[in-house]
This record gives structure tokens, C-alpha cells and sequence, in this order.
């Protein structure tokens, strides 16, 4: 949910953007919230951005766009996070050793979610599935099963005590780990070398 500042300022965006085609000026802003400084107003602005529920136009003066128009709908994705542990991180490229026990935390947003799953979040490492739109970086989603449907992308151990995220195909009594970058190569495992950590639920990007 949005802080009352933020829902103040987003509910004074919209109004103000409806009747003037134009998004205010700080100054306008500034007062329309009472706060005494522009950076405050700055903070505002770019956590409702982060949040999804405005974007701002490059090159623009004065000028962004209202994503959201209802930011108390539950349904909204944007409108509710929750938190899952960051334990380290995941390959998308030549295994590395990964899962590390951390006090880091992310927030999310829960539409990411199911109820009665657990979920944890791996910063990704490699581009061997940049196909799949996982890039360096990243932070996957991994929802913590042990078992996986032939085709899915997962979070898998290996009994090296690596972790590699990639998709998963069954072919008797082997278990094949599949890149999507064709740079990469399959590898093979039989069943009992690896141990599957998760599923992968979502991917979440930060634009610096």
C-alpha cells in the first residue's frame, strides 16, 4: 500500500494532470503536500515510480504519466509487497557456489506470490539466459520446492554444492540443465547429482 504522502501526492498528480494536461512543477507539488523541501518531493516521486504507479518522460520537462488509477485496488500489483529473504546468489552461466545464508531482505510484490508457498530471492550471475529475458543482475524469485515440471525454469544444486538456474528437461534417468543463449551448452546429470531448490516465480529489475 501507499504511505499517506504518496497517496496524497498521487491523488494531487492526477487531479491536477486531468484538468491542466501537465504533470505540476515541484514548487506546486512542494505545497500541495506541505513539505518544506523539493527533495522530499523528489523522494515521492520516485518511490511512486519505483511502485509503478507514474512514469516519468525522458527529455521531458513537466511531463509524466499516471499508471495507476486506483492505487487502494488490492488487485493492483503494485499496491501491496511483502518481503522473502535474499540468500545469495544463482548462474545463469557455469555453475557457481551460491546459496549463502544472508540477513538481506527484498520486497516484492505479492501478486508474485501463491499463500502456503515459500519463497526466496537469488541475485542472478551469467547471461546464459538472457533467451528468456534473465539478465545479470537480476533478482529470481525462486519459490522453494524440491520437485520441478519437465520444461520449467528452476533453481538446481548440484552435488559440488553449485547452483544454476536453467530449464529443466527429464530423459530418464537423466536430468538435463538447458541454457537459453546459444553460447552456452546443455549440461547432464543423473538422477541423485542434483537436488532441485525451486521454481522459478518472477524476476525482479532495478533500473539504475
Amino acid at each position: 500500500m501507499l504511505t499517506k504522502k504518496q497517496k496524497e501526492l498521487f491523488d494531487y498528480l492526477k487531479e491536477y494532470m486531468s484538468n491542466n494536461q501537465i504533470s505540476p512543477s515541484f514548487e506546486e507539488m512542494k505545497e500541495a503536500v506541505n513539505l518544506k523541501s523539493k527533495s522530499g518531493i523528489h523522494r515521492l516521486i520516485s518511490s511512486l515510480e519505483e511502485r509503478g504507479f507514474i512514469k516519468r518522460l525522458k527529455h521531458k520537462a513537466r511531463a509524466m504519466e499516471i499508471i495507476d488509477k486506483n492505487p487502494n485496488n488490492n488487485n493492483n500489483n503494485f499496491s501491496d509487497v511483502i518481503s522473502i529473504p535474499l540468500i545469495g546468489t544463482i548462474a545463469a552461466g557455469e555453475a557457481i557456489e551460491a546459496i549463502e545464508q544472508s540477513s538481506d531482505f527484498i520486497s516484492i510484490p505479492s501478486s508474485m506470490t501463491s499463500p502456503n508457498s515459500k519463497y526466496f530471492g537469488l541475485k542472478v550471475k551469467g547471461l546464459s539466459m538472457i533467451d528468456k529475458g534473465i539478465f545479470d543482475g537480476d533478482i529470481a524469485v525462486i519459490r522453494k520446492t524440491n520437485n520441478v515440471e519437465n520444461g520449467k525454469i528452476a533453481a538446481v544444486l548440484t552435488n559440488d554444492n553449485e547452483v544454476t538456474l536453467k530449464t529443466i528437461k527429464f530423459d530418464k534417468d537423466k536430468v538435463i540443465l538447458i541454457p537459453a543463449n546459444e553460447s552456452y551448452q546443455k549440461t547432464e546429470y543423473k538422477i541423485g547429482e542434483i537436488q532441485v531448490q525451486g521454481t522459478l516465480s518472477g524476476i525482479i529489475r532495478k533500473y539504475i
